[in-house]
Order: structure tokens, then C-alpha cells, then sequence
């Protein structure tokens, strides 16, 4: 904690998007006072931060001048950070403040205009996905931390009041971590959308596909969780069934990209999980015959 800071400090939230909004009903559920929604436009998202605003007792604001909180959370798209930092920099004074970014991928650096002026920052970002029209809970996510020792006492404490738990990363590790994070939920709703594409392959519709794929997506997770990778594979490859994913390479013709990615996850699983007849595999994923129009 900063000296004189209180053990919940007041919070203010700059961005009212999808992450700000579920942070601010989070926090404030937490116990926090939420001081101000802070926008940059006086259009369409200050309607949206006055609505945000009214339902956890703050204020909406375009800029820090009235706001009295003791953080600041930066909660903006990874390309608006370090300009926001600079736009608020000579709207308060900073000493003895917090200010806090959300990016996965991005450094405390991105502050450091607000450093100068005397502020203790940090990066907090969880482990988790913020979609419009979903709030998802914030107890058990993990919050990778990185920034400023003052800084980093308060997120700590922060996370803990909101059931997440935190752990330090280095500033080299952002980028890796964030591919990780990208790898887990962005990119595996991009399988999901793939995996429909294949479906109509077989004839059924796309509203059908999410319907029927959902008792075998949650089984595959319930397995992960409980057996880890290798426990939770299964199918032909596991199996080292050539044939099988021949035919299924020839049927994927009909959606290349689909192809594609067979290829490449069917790669990574003879690079991380265990699997029989793993050299025929092999010399079938690497031939030219899975570019050519016979398999």
C-alpha cells in the first residue's frame, strides 16, 4: 500500500468496454467504491458509462478532473494505452496514486508518463475472456502481475478481494504469455468456427452444430481438467489409424482452410502427445500426397 492509502482504495475506471464494465460491477461487488467511469467522448460512450455508472454508484466523467479516486484502472485496447496514459498525465495529480493497465500482452512501461509524475503503476491482467452480453466470474481466475512494488501490494489485494489469485511475470514473458492466452480462448473459438465449417460438410446446419457439440466439448474440458492433455485425447490419431485420417484429409478438400488446421494440430500431436504408429503418421502428414487431389 501507499502510505495513507486505505485498504480499498476508490477506484476510477477509464473505458466502459467490455473488460471495464465487468471489472466495475466485479470491484464493486468486491466492496470497492467505484468512483467515476471515465470516457473520452461525449457521444455514444458517455451514454454507456453514465448506464455503467449509475449501476455501481460512480459518476461519469471525460476526464480525471473531478475524480477522486486513489486508482486509476486504464481499461482500453492495447493500441490506446500508453496514448490514454498520456491524455490523462496533466488531469490530476499523480503522486501517491495507482495506475493500472489491463493488457496481456504489454508492460507496466506503457504508464511510464504517469510514473514520471510520481504514480506507482502495473499491468493486472486475468486469465479470462470478456465477450458483450457475458460477465464472467472472477473467482479462481488467475491475474498475472508486473509493475511497481507499491503498485503491485494494492492488485494483490485486489485480486485476492475479488477470489482470483495472482503471480508475478517478467516483463519478457508478456508476449509469450498473451500467445498462451490467445492459444486458449480467441484461437479456440476460431477451431470452434472452423469445426462448424466441417460439419456442413456432413450435411448439418451451423445452429445444429453448436447444439450437438456441446455435450462432447464439455466431456473433452471435464477430461483435460481432470487427466491432463494426454488423458483427454482420444479418436483415430491417438489410435495411429492412417486410413481414418486419410479419408479425412480427401473429404477436407471441400474446405481448405479446415485442411489446414487438421494439418496442423495433427502435426502438433505427434510433437506433444502420445500416439501409435506415430512414423506412418508422420510420412502421411509430411507427403505431397496431402496436396494433391488423390489421398
Amino acid at each position: 500500500m501507499l502510505p495513507g492509502m486505505v485498504a480499498k482504495p476508490r477506484v476510477a475506471i477509464v473505458g466502459a468496454g467490455n473488460f471495464g464494465t465487468a471489472l466495475a460491477f466485479a470491484l464493486h461487488a468486491a466492496g470497492y467504491a467505484i468512483d467515476s467511469v471515465v470516457v473520452r467522448s461525449r457521444v455514444g460512450p458517455l451514454r454507456k458509462a453514465r448506464t455503467l455508472a449509475k449501476r455501481v454508484g460512480a459518476h461519469a466523467a471525460i476526464d480525471l478532473s473531478d475524480v477522486r479516486a486513489e486508482l486509476i484502472w486504464i481499461c482500453v485496447p492495447d493500441s490506446s494505452i500508453a496514448y490514454v496514459a498520456r491524455s490523462l498525465a496533466d488531469q490530476t495529480t499523480w503522486k501517491g496514486k495507482i495506475a493500472v493497465h489491463f493488457s496481456g500482452a504489454l508492460t507496466s512501461d506503457e504508464l511510464s508518463v504517469l510514473r514520471e509524475r510520481g504514480a506507482a503503476v502495473a499491468s493486472v491482467h486475468p486469465l479470462m475472456t470478456f465477450v458483450r452480453g457475458s460477465r464472467p466470474a472472477l473467482t479462481g481466475v488467475s491475474f498475472a502481475l508486473e509493475g511497481d512494488a507499491a503498485a503491485l501490494r494494492v492488485a494483490r489485494r485486489m485480486v485476492r478481494d475479488l477470489g482470483g489469485h495472482s503471480y508475478s511475470i517478467r516483463k519478457q514473458d508478456k508476449a509469450a504469455y498473451h500467445a498462451w492466452a490467445t492459444f486458449a480462448s480467441p484461437l479456440f473459438t476460431a477451431l470452434l468456427a472452423t469445426t462448424e465449417q466441417v460439419a456442413t460438410l456432413a450435411g448439418v446446419s451451423r445452429k445444429a452444430t453448436r447444439q450437438r457439440m456441446i455435450p462432447i466439448l464439455q466431456q473433452t474440458l471435464a477430461n483435460y481438467a481432470a487427466f491432463g492433455a494426454a488423458g483427454a485425447f482420444s479418436g483415430p490419431i491417438v489410435r495411429g489409424d492412417v486410413d481414418t485420417v486419410k479419408r479425412h484429409l480427401h473429404v477436407l478438400r471441400g474446405v481448405p482452410a479446415a485442411r489446414e488446421v487438421y494439418l496442423g494440430l495433427a502435426r502438433a500431436v505427434l510433437q506433444y502427445l502420445p500416439v501409435k504408429n506415430k512414423s506412418s503418421l508422420k510420412r502421411l502428414l509430411d507427403s505431397r500426397q496431402v496436396y494433391s487431389r488423390q489421398v
